[in-house]
């Protein structure tokens, strides 16, 4: 799957690659997720974003002119998103489960979410989510 990834931290790098292990062309930016940045979706499947990005109506209006059926969240949060807007364009959302962070130390968190981003993306690789 083609995806760009939004508000990339240096240290969130070498987790989503080990998470990723090459299934999915992922483009990494620093950028966060605006009407200014959308662009940076053209020709991507998916995007991954995180809480502080904006998922505003007309982002992701956006988002689906320019193909986007997916995003994904490296948060428990979906509140910064416009699920009317999501829905209107039949983008799905899946955000970090909860459950899945449970017991997991502050140093570990980086890879528990990437783990687990990455994990939404090859479920709806092979049609599920």
């Amino acid at each position: 799957m083609r995806v760009v990834a939004y508000s990339i931290k240096s240290f969130e790098k070498e987790p989503l690659a080990i998470a990723n292990h090459k299934k999915h062309d992922i483009t990494l930016i620093s950028n966060s997720l605006s009407p200014k940045t959308a662009s940076y979706a053209e020709g991507k499947e998916a995007v991954i974003v995180f809480n502080e990005d904006e998922l505003s109506e007309d982002v992701i209006n956006r988002l689906a002119e320019l193909g986007v059926k997916y995003i994904a969240t490296r948060s428990t949060s979906v509140i910064h998103i416009d699920h009317d807007a999501a829905e209107k364009h039949n983008i799905k959302i899946a955000n970090v489960s909860a459950n899945s962070l449970m017991g997991v130390a502050e140093i570990g968190l980086p890879l528990a979410l990437a783990k687990e981003t990455i994990l939404n993306l090859d479920k709806w690789q092979k049609g599920g989510i």
